[in-house]
C-alpha cells in the first residue's frame, strides 16, 4: 500500500526549501552575484557529498528501499570531477579540502547508510530532485556571473543520460511512492530530508564570508573607479 512518499516529502519540506532559498549565498547566486573562489569551494564540498552518497547507494543497491531509488544516470561524481579540473587544474585532488560543514554532511550520509539505509532516500531526494528542477537555470546564472564559456565549469548541471528531465522527475516521484515503506518510516524519511536541507544550508552559510568579502571588493573598486580624476563616470555622476 502506497504512503504517497513523494507528496509527503514535497509538503513536509516546504519550509526547509524556502529557508534554503533565503540563505545569503543562495540569494546572491540567484541574483547573479557569484564569487568564483567561493563557488569552487562549494563544488569541492559537493564532490565529497555526492561521492559518499553514490558509493553508499551503489553498495546498498539491493536494499529494498534504496534499490527502488537507485538511478545511476543521476550520478554527479564524474561531472563534478570535470568541474574541479576546470576550477583547480589537473592537481585538483591535492587542492580540494572538505570544510567542517561538508564533513558533517558526509558523516551523516555514511551514518544513515550503515544504521538506517532507507533514510538515504531523503538525501537522494533532496539533492537530485533539486538538481534536476533548477539545474539549467543555475547553469545559466553561473555562466553569466563568472563569464564562463559554454560547457566550462558547469558539467554538474548537465544530465546527459536523462534526455527528458520532466519525465524523469515524474518517474522518480513514482518510484518514491512505490518504495516499500510504512507510514512510520515515511515520516522518518521526511524528517531526514529536512535535516539534509539544514546540512546543505550549513555549507552555503560557510561561504557567505567569502561572498561578502568579494562584494565589498567589488563595491570598493566601483567607487574608486567612479572617483578617479577624469573618469567619465565621475563626471556623469556630478552632472546628475
Amino acid at each position: 500500500m502506497s504512503v504517497n512518499l513523494a507528496t509527503q516529502l514535497r509538503e513536509g519540506t516546504k519550509k526547509s526549501h524556502s529557508a534554503a532559498e533565503n540563505v545569503g549565498f543562495v540569494k546572491c547566486f540567484l541574483r547573479g552575484v557569484v564569487d568564483k573562489n567561493a563557488y569552487r569551494k562549494l563544488v569541492a564540498n559537493l564532490y565529497f557529498v555526492y561521492t559518499a552518497m553514490e558509493e553508499e547507494m551503489e553498495r546498498l543497491s539491493q536494499h529494498p528501499v534504496v534499490a527502488s531509488l537507485y538511478f545511476p544516470q543521476l550520478n554527479r561524481k564524474q561531472s563534478l570531477e570535470q568541474d574541479l579540473h576546470f576550477y583547480y587544474g589537473p592537481n585538483w585532488r591535492q587542492e580540494i579540502v572538505l570544510s567542517p560543514a561538508g564533513t558533517a554532511y558526509v558523516a551523516r550520509i555514511r551514518e544513515v547508510a550503515y544504521t538506517q539505509p532507507e533514510l538515504l532516500a531523503a538525501h537522494s531526494y533532496t539533492r537530485y530532485l533539486g538538481d534536476l528542477s533548477g539545474g539549467q537555470i543555475l547553469k545559466k546564472i553561473a555562466q553569466r556571473a563568472m563569464n564562463l564559456a559554454e560547457g566550462a565549469g558547469t558539467a554538474f548541471y548537465e544530465f546527459k543520460q536523462i534526455p527528458d528531465e520532466k519525465a524523469f522527475k515524474q518517474e522518480y516521484r513514482q518510484a518514491l511512492d512505490e518504495a516499500p515503506v510504512e507510514q512510520a518510516t515515511a515520516e522518518q524519511i521526511v524528517a531526514e530530508a529536512n535535516a539534509a536541507f539544514r546540512l546543505n544550508m550549513n555549507m552555503f552559510e560557510e561561504l557567505e564570508g567569502n561572498l561578502i568579502k568579494a562584494i565589498g571588493i567589488m563595491l570598493f573598486n566601483t567607487l574608486t573607479r567612479r572617483r578617479a580624476p577624469g573618469n567619465t563616470e565621475t563626471e556623469l555622476a556630478t552632472a546628475e
